[in-house]
């Protein structure tokens, strides 16, 4: 596997110096370059365009998420997408998480989890993967599901579009908008449970379930599992 050039934004000195020392161990991660606010920071993405850059939220002049917004608006501009953004916190409100997603991050990291894990969550977005910790999605996921509003009538089937995709992915949402049971599904997905488990839950064949989930990543233009619930995140869910 091809080097991966990091950029570090972190306030905290003993964090970034153990971050940096953690993953400068490995073969393939290599930071290219850190900064202790987000001012700097953004500059240093601009110029160093990194692969991967692992910002704070919590920085001292700029929280990571506007750094992330303006980040991603220099990109578009630039008509350059190569460097993934990895949002570092310890904050796993439901508030946080969509706004960081909403902003144009691909990936969000609980500060907590052990340093190979995050290598894991690097190489996952470099490669175009989306990362977030399991816990952190299920919570936002049951969050919009309670959201749904009650005043569609019980012969009509529930659904729920996303907004704020590509213009390719709403198209294909605008036709075939994710179910209740869909979003069921995502959830219990989500929360780690595999077909089988979802079966059992949902009183409903594996077979039943595999076509779901087939269609909920057709849905979502999604790879995978996790790249399906984190689209989700990230566009927000609207009746």
């Amino acid at each position: 596997m091809s080097e991966i050039s990091i950029v570090l934004i972190e306030d905290h000195d003993l964090t970034r110096m153990g971050l940096k020392a953690a993953l400068q161990s490995s073969d393939i991660l290599k930071v290219v370059g850190e900064a202790a606010n987000a001012i700097k920071g953004l500059k240093l993405l601009e110029t160093t365009k990194p692969d991967v850059a692992l910002v704070d939220v919590g920085l001292p002049d700029m929280d990571g998420i506007e750094l992330t917004r303006r980040f991603k608006q220099f990109q578009a501009e630039q008509g350059d997408s190569n460097t993934k953004i990895l949002m570092l916190t310890m904050n796993q409100s439901e508030d946080t998480v969509l706004a960081a997603f909403a902003a144009g991050a691909d990936s969000y990291y609980m500060k907590d989890t052990s340093i190979d894990k995050l290598a894991e969550a690097i190489q996952a977005t470099h490669g175009g993967n989306s990362w977030i910790d399991p816990a952190i999605a299920n919570v936002v996921l049951r969050q919009m599901r309670q959201a749904i509003p009650e005043e569609k009538t019980a012969n009509q089937p529930k659904t729920v579009k996303i907004e704020a995709l590509d213009s390719e992915y709403e198209q294909v949402l605008e036709t075939y908008p994710l179910t209740q049971r869909e979003l069921e599904i995502l959830e219990l997905i989500v929360a780690g449970c595999s077909n089988g488990q979802i079966a059992e839950k949902l009183y409903i064949t594996v077979g039943t379930v595999k076509t779901h989930v087939r269609n909920i990543l057709n849905k979502l233009c999604a790879d995978d599992r996790t790249q399906a619930a984190v689209r989700a995140l990230r566009s927000g869910l609207v009746a």
